[in-house]
């Protein structure tokens, strides 16, 4: 269940926050990137991702330039999971055929969360 209370504290602290949910479960804090330049940038460069991020429109990833593992969750256009694979650093991923959006987060974060192929996600402002 959501804790309204809890997001809205967590919100007036970090601006433009969105969540990504299972099952009315908040999984974590999501960045969106939509745009060409973002989905290109990724976490590229960046010592870290705090929660995840989500690429829309994408059927693939890679690792160039990322400087830690990311698990990766490939999703269909509804947003339910397909593929889920661990990257490690300077590897190039396969395109996924019915996937259309791509959210990664630190590698162990799925483990955590209980991720898994079939899962129903969700994104909330």
């Amino acid at each position: 269940m959501v804790d309204e209370g809890a997001l809205a504290g967590r919100s007036a602290n970090i601006v433009g926050v969105a969540w990504l949910l299972r099952e009315d479960d908040v999984l974590a804090s999501l960045e969106e990137a939509t745009g060409w330049r973002q989905r290109v940038r990724g976490v590229i460069a960046r010592p870290s991702l705090e929660g995840a991020l989500l690429l829309r429109p994408a059927a693939a990833v890679h690792t160039l330039g990322v400087r830690f593992a990311l698990d990766v969750a490939y999703c269909d256009s509804s947003l339910v999971v397909l593929d889920v694979v661990t990257m490690r650093p300077w590897r190039i991923g396969r395109p996924r055929r019915r996937a259309r959006i791509v959210i990664e987060a630190p590698a162990g974060a799925f483990e955590r969360w209980g991720l898994q192929v079939g899962d129903q996600l969700e994104v909330r402002s």
